[in-house]
């Protein structure tokens, strides 16, 4: 079988190798890939920002934003062949935390997790993988090619539960949500924001294209300037890794706002913040700043619940380009009107 692969830690050493069909454990499930998804995580893999290899082996197959069509499964696993599924991405600590031993490995308290294409797991980026039935999601298979979406609407499923879980701490009635940034996890929150049918409102530099487009489509309004806005925002989903405007939006909200900070950064360049200010507005507003990353099992089956209650044509929309597995490669490099980049997997 072919997969793409990079050795951690050596920039310029990523492939198309052809590996070993694996070979299912007791239990597993032996799964046809078909589409990786491609995401900023996967630039740093690649690019050595960081990364590491299972134990024992110098090469990492990558992506972990996966679909699979189940091509063997064993009768106690709860699937059967011709299942569409994806894998979880972060596994628990072998001697699990416990976070970890309470099925919220996302929350792992001693960073002992695994992840698939990123930490000491190979990824989905292949064209045969294995997978325990505890780590693998059905996904509806009229969604088709839509399933590789799952991933990265796990973790904002996830971030709009840990937001609803803090406003129930008082009187919690939001309108309205304003969404920084119009990529895939972005668009997923404006998305996710329409369903609980509140007014959205999303944030981008982007001009015209897709983004707009896509925005609108959801009958959310699109802003290219916070200055546009007209109002203090309820809640915000951050998904641009920005530091100036996370500050910029901090000092925007209204009282007992709850900002989730979804984007990372990436770099090491400052910004100056009026620390006292900010301090003050968070502590005399009842403000909430929360970060959140990946997911659990939980968040991955309300992501394919809110995908299969989406318009098709709109998700469909948000894949804006396919690549192959022989030249995967191109998938990192970022064209105009690019959204979601997808790798197919399929000869």
């Amino acid at each position: 079988m072919k997969a793409a692969t990079v050795i951690p830690g050596k920039p310029d050493s990523s492939a198309v190798n052809e590996l070993p069909d694996p070979e299912p454990e007791p239990g597993e499930l032996l799964v046809e890939g078909l589409l990786a998804g491609v995401c900023g995580t996967d630039e740093d893999v690649v690019s050595s920002v960081h990364g590491s290899a299972p134990p024992g082996k110098d090469r990492l197959v990558l992506f972990h934003e996966s679909l699979g069509r189940v091509r063997y499964a064993p009768a106690i696993s709860g699937f059967r062949e011709g299942d569409h599924l994806v894998g979880v991405v972060r596994r628990p600590d072998p001697q699990p935390c416990a976070a970890c031993a309470a099925g919220q490995w996302d929350f792992c308290r001693n960073n002992g997790y695994t992840e698939c294409g990123i930490k000491e797991l190979d990824g989905f980026g292949a064209q045969l993988w294995t997978v325990e039935p505890r780590f693998a999601v059905p996904v509806a298979h009229r969604l088709g090619d839509l399933g590789v979406l799952t991933e990265p609407a796990s973790v904002v499923a996830k971030a709009w539960e840990q937001a609803e879980k803090i406003g129930k701490r008082s009187y919690f009635s939001p309108r309205r949500v304003l969404v920084t940034g119009a990529g895939p996890v972005g668009l997923l929150a404006a998305l996710m924001g329409a369903q609980r049918e509140l007014e959205v409102h999303v944030l981008d530099r982007v001009t015209e294209g897709t983004k707009p487009d896509l925005v609108r489509a959801l009958g959310a309004s699109y802003h290219t300037s916070l200055d546009e806005l007209g109002f203090e925002p309820e809640m915000v989903f951050e998904a641009t890794g920005s530091g100036e405007v996370v500050f910029d939006v901090l000092r925007r909200t209204s009282r007992n706002a709850i900002t989730v900070l979804l984007g990372i950064s990436g770099s090491d360049r400052t910004v100056r913040v009026p620390t006292g200010a900010v301090n003050d507005e968070l502590v005399l507003d009842n403000d909430v700043v929360l970060g959140s990353v990946s997911a659990n099992l939980r968040h991955y089956r309300s992501a394919v619940q809110a995908l299969d209650n989406a318009d098709r044509e709109w998700l469909g929309r948000l894949i804006s380009r396919r690549v192959p597995l022989d030249r995967w490669q191109e998938a990192l490099s970022s064209e105009q009107d690019d959204v979601k980049v997808v790798v197919d997997l399929r000869d």
